[in-house]
C-alpha cells in the first residue's frame, strides 16, 4: 500500500486524488496530515476537516466505490446451505475480477496474470473468469453471466449472488437429508487439501460419519449417483478435490501475530474484571466485566462493552460498537442528553457540548483483522458471513497467549483498575460510600448498567484517550510517551490511511435478532415495552413473510433504551423504550436506588419474621437501609439515626436525598 491512500470499509483503497461526497458537494482528496483531510472542490474552494468528522458525517461516501452491505441475518439463515456455499464461492470470484485478488485489496497477494487490473480491462477479466469456471465444471457460465453476478453484487451485496431459485419455498420431497449434507461437508473439511482425495473417499467417510453420529441404519442414505452429485455441489470450485488447500488451517505462529503499523489494521479483543458492581434487574448486585476492542497500533479503545462476569460478548455487538460512530447511531444525542440529566455537573468530566465535540473526534473504524479469544467471545455462523462480506479477517489468539498475558490484555486490565477507582470516587462524591469506608474496599452496588456504561464511555473519551501510555513510544524517543488519541493522529498523517467506518443503519443490522409480535401496546422485550408511531398500521397484525407471523427485532443485549424492527419497507426503524425518559430522571433514579436497598435487605422469603431483638429487614452485621442517609444532628456535634422501627414512621430529609442525585 502506498503512503498516500485512503482506506474504505472492507479494505478497499483509493489513492489521494479520489472523489468523495461531503456536505452535498463533490471534493477531491488532496492530502492527509496529522489526522486531517485536505479537500478541494470543483469550483476552486478548498477545505480541511478532521478525519474522524469527515467519515462520520451524514451523506459521506467515496465515489466510485460501493458501500459494503451486511446480509440480513434472518434472510441469510433461511437460505439452503448449498445456496449459501455457492454465493460465498461467487464472492471470491467476483472480487478477483474486480480487484485481481480473491481476498480483496490488502490481502497481501499478487494477482494472477490473467486478472491483473493494470494489464487487462474489466471485460477481458470477466471473459477469463467465465473460461476458468467452465474449466472447473461450472455449467452455463459465460461472460454475460459473470457480468450479471458482478452487477448484482454491487446492487444487493452478498444476497445478490444467491441463486433466486433457492428463495422459493422448499419442496417437501426431492431434498437430501440435512444430516447427510452435514456429514458430506464434514468429510470435505477433513479431506481438504489432501492430494490423493477422490469423490469415493469423501462418500465413504461421510457414510462413516453418519453411522457414528446417528447410529447405523438410522439415516437413509441416497443412491451413490446422488451422493456423487451432492459432493460435487458442496465442494468449493476454487479448491477441487485432490488440490492443495488455499489457506493454512493450523494454529498461529508461536511468536504471535505481526505488529500493527496502521490504524485499525489489527484490533485485539480482551476482557477484564471490574472492581465495582451494578444493580441488576432484580435489585441484587451483579459483578461486572469489561470487554474492549483495542487498536493494536494506536492503543485507542474502539469499543467497550460492560457485561456480567462469565457471560461472553457476541462479537457482532462489539463490531457494531467499533465500526459505527456514535454520532451516526439513531437517537444517540437524545439518549446522551437524558444521561447528562440523570448525572449532571459537577460530577461530570465534561459538559454536554464538550462531550459531543470530543465524541465526534473519537476514532471509529472497521477493523482489517480482529484478534479474539474463542473461549471468551461468542462467534455465530452469521457473524462469519458478515466478516467475509465486509472483508474483516478473524484470527483466533494462540492458546498459550490467551487471557491477560498479552499487551492488549494487560492494557485492558489496567483500564479496568483505573476506571474502578474513578467509579468508586464518583460514588463517594455522590455520598453513597463514606470517604473513610471507601478506601481499601469495593464500592457497593450503586449504578445501574446504563448509568455505569455512560460513565465508562465519558471516562474513555475524556481521560483514557488523552492519557499518555508507556507502550505508546517511539524506539528513538524512549522518554516521550503519547496518548492514544495523539498516536491515532500521528499514524494517520504518516501512513496516509484513513479507515472509513460503517453507516448508522449498519449498527442495527449487526445487533442480535429476536422474533417478536407487534401488539396494540407495541413490542414487549425483556419485560419492557417499546412503542413508536411507525407501528400504528402494523399493530396486532402478523408479518406475512414469516411462518409464525412475528417480526424481526434487533436489540443491544446491554442497552435497553431502544430496539430496531424491520418493517415492510426493508429498513430497520428505531423504537424507543416507553419508560426511557422516566427511568433516567434524577428523582426516579433515587427511587430505584431506595428500592434496591429494600430488596437487598430482605432476610428471607415473604412472610419471614426477623429474630427477636432485630429490626425488620436487618441482617446480622448489616445496617438498616437509609440509616446513614437520614441522620439528624445529635447533641454534642454527632449524629443520631431517625427512628424507623415498628410503629415509628421514618422522616424523609429532602436535602439529604438531593445529595444522592
Amino acid at each position: 500500500m502506498s503512503k498516500h491512500e485512503v482506506t474504505a470499509p472492507g479494505g478497499r483503497c483509493v489513492e489521494v486524488g479520489a472523489q468523495v461526497r461531503f456536505e452535498d458537494r463533490t471534493w477531491q482528496v488532496t492530502g492527509l496530515v496529522d489526522g486531517r483531510v485536505y479537500l478541494a472542490a470543483e469550483d476552486g474552494a478548498s477545505g480541511c476537516v478532521l478525519a474522524a468528522r469527515l467519515v462520520a458525517a451524514d451523506g459521506f461516501e467515496v465515489l466510485g466505490q460501493g458501500a459494503p452491505q451486511i446480509p440480513a441475518a434472518a434472510a441469510w439463515a433461511e437460505l439452503p446451505l448449498p445456496a449459501r456455499e455457492r454465493a460465498m464461492a461467487w464472492l471470491r470470484h467476483i472480487r478477483e475480477v474486480e480487484t485481481g485478488l480473491p481476498g480483496g485489496p490488502g490481502s497481501g497477494k499478487v494477482p494472477r496474470p490473467e486478472y491483473d487490473p493494470h494489464a487487462f480491462t474489466l471485460a477481458e477479466r470477466e471473459h477469463a473468469k467465465a473460461k476458468e469456471l467452465a474449466g472447473l465444471g461450472w455449467t452455463k457460465v459465460s461472460r454475460p453471466t459473470v457480468q450479471r453476478m458482478r452487477l448484482a453484487y454491487q446492487r444487493q451485496g452478498l444476497l445478490g449472488l444467491v441463486d433466486k431459485r433457492s428463495l422459493r419455498a422448499p419442496s417437501p420431497t426431492g431434498r437430501t437429508d440435512e444430516r447427510v449434507v452435514a456429514a458430506v461437508l464434514e468429510a470435505l473439511r477433513i479431506r481438504r487439501g489432501r492430494r490423493a482425495t477422490t469423490v469415493k473417499q469423501v462418500i465413504d467417510l461421510a457414510e462413516q460419519i453418519v453411522a457414528q453420529t446417528h447410529g447405523k441404519g438410522r439415516v437413509t442414505l441416497p443412491a451413490r449417483s446422488s451422493l456423487y452429485r451432492l459432493v460435487k455441489a458442496l465442494a468449493d470450485p476454487a479448491e477441487p478435490l485432490g488440490s492443495p488447500a488455499r489457506t493454512a488451517t493450523g494454529p498461529g505462529r508461536a511468536g504471535g501475530g505481526p505488529p500493527a503499523l496502521r490504524p485499525a489494521e489489527r484490533v485485539h479483543v480482551a476482557t477484564a474484571r471490574l472492581g465495582i458492581e451494578t444493580v441488576g434487574e432484580d435489585g441484587r448486585a451483579v459483578a461486572m466485566s469489561v470487554t474492549c476492542a483495542l487498536d493494536g497500533a494506536t492503543g485507542c479503545v474502539l469499543a467497550a462493552v460492560l457485561h456480567p462476569q462469565g457471560a461472553p460478548v457476541e462479537l457482532s455487538v462489539l463490531l457494531a460498537e467499533m465500526a459505527v460512530p456514535r454520532t451516526a447511531r439513531p437517537g444517540w444525542q437524545q439518549m446522551l442528553r437524558a444521561a447528562h440529566e440523570a448525572l449532571p455537573l459537577p460530577q461530570r468530566l465534561m459538559s454536554l457540548g464538550a462531550r459531543i465535540e470530543a465524541t465526534v473526534a473519537r476514532p471509529a473504524a472497521l477493523p482489517q483483522t480482529l484478534v479474539f479469544d474463542p473461549a471468551a467471545a461468542a462467534v455465530t455462523p452469521w457473524f462469519l458471513t458478515v466478516c467475509e462480506s465486509l472483508g474483516v479477517s478473524l484470527e483466533a489468539a494462540p492458546a498459550r497467549r490467551r487471557g491477560l498475558h498479552t499487551v492488549a490484555g494487560d492494557t485492558v486490565k489496567a483500564l479496568a483498575a483505573v476506571f474502578t477507582r474513578h467509579a468508586a470516587d464518583l460514588a463517594t462524591a455522590l455520598g453513597v460510600v463514606h470517604p473513610q469506608e471507601g478506601a481499601g474496599r469495593q464500592a457497593e452496588a450503586f449504578f445501574s448498567l446504563p448509568h455505569l456504561h455512560d460513565v465508562l464511555d465519558e471516562w474513555i473519551t475524556a481521560r483514557w484517550h488523552t492519557r499518555p501510555q508507556q507502550v505508546l513510544r517511539h524506539p528513538l524517543l524512549p522518554k516521550a510517551t503519547l496518548a492514544p488519541q495523539e498516536m491515532w493522529a500521528v499514524l494517520l498523517g504518516v501512513t496516509g490511511v484513513l479507515p472509513v467506518p460503517l453507516s448508522g443503519q449498519d449498527f442495527a443490522e449487526l445487533l442480535p435478532v429476536q422474533r417478536q409480535a407487534v401488539t396494540e401496546s407495541g413490542i414487549r422485550l425483556g419485560r419492557r415495552r417499546y412503542d413508536h408511531a411507525c407501528l400504528d398500521e402494523h399493530r396486532g397484525r402478523a408479518r406475512p413473510t414469516t411462518d409464525d407471523g412475528r417480526w424481526e427485532v434487533h436489540h443491544h443485549p446491554y442497552d435497553m433504551r431502544q430496539v430496531y424492527i424491520r418493517l415492510p419497507d426493508g429498513r430497520l426503524h428505531a423504537i424507543p423504550w416507553t419508560e426511557r425518559a422516566h427511568a433516567l430522571r434524577p428523582f426516579d433514579d433515587a427511587v430505584r436506588r431506595r428500592t434496591g436497598q429494600i430488596l437487598a435487605a430482605r432476610s428471607g422469603p415473604p412472610g419471614h419474621r426477623a429474630p427477636a431483638g432485630q429490626e425488620p429487614g436487618q441482617q446480622a452485621g448489616v445496617p438498616v437501609p437509609g440509616q446513614g442517609l437520614m441522620a439528624d444532628p445529635a447533641p454534642g456535634g454527632g449524629t443520631r439515626a431517625v427512628p424507623n422501627g415498628p410503629g415509628q414512621a421514618g422522616l424523609w430529609d429532602a436535602w439529604a436525598e438531593a445529595e444522592q442525585w
